[in-house]
């Protein structure tokens, strides 16, 4: 059983900072691409951004120079530094992650972490 459990969210103010966390446990093989994606009351899910297992990353066009996506693979974590928060950041982040072998991976979900931003 494989569990993402995500910490780091909060309230912040327009401009300031969080980081969250998402660290994976139980029976993994190994993690391939890990990503976060974000949900906003009444909209669809979006992509945020995702780290291959090589480091390489993507990020959505929206946060595109204001969050950095970084893992950790000796701690199966992996990390998004939000900088420059905008209110429209709001939403429920949810850590996403490929585990398992080299020819068959399963795809997992964490239940989310709430960021506000509000002045």
């Amino acid at each position: 059983q494989v569990q993402l459990v995500e910490s780091g969210g909060g309230l912040v103010q327009p401009g300031g900072s969080l980081r969250l966390s998402c660290a994976a446990s139980g029976s993994i093989g190994s993690i391939y691409a890990m990503g976060w994606y974000r949900q906003a009351p009444g909209q669809p899910r979006e992509f945020v951004a995702v780290i291959r297992r090589d480091g390489g990353a993507d990020y959505g066009d929206l946060v595109q120079g204001r969050f950095t996506i970084s893992r950790d693979n000796a701690k199966n974590t992996v990390y998004l530094q939000m900088n420059s928060l905008k209110p429209e950041d709001t939403a429920v982040y949810a850590c996403n992650a490929n585990i398992g072998g080299p020819t068959r991976q399963s795809n997992y979900w964490g239940q989310g972490t709430q960021v506000t931003v509000s002045s």
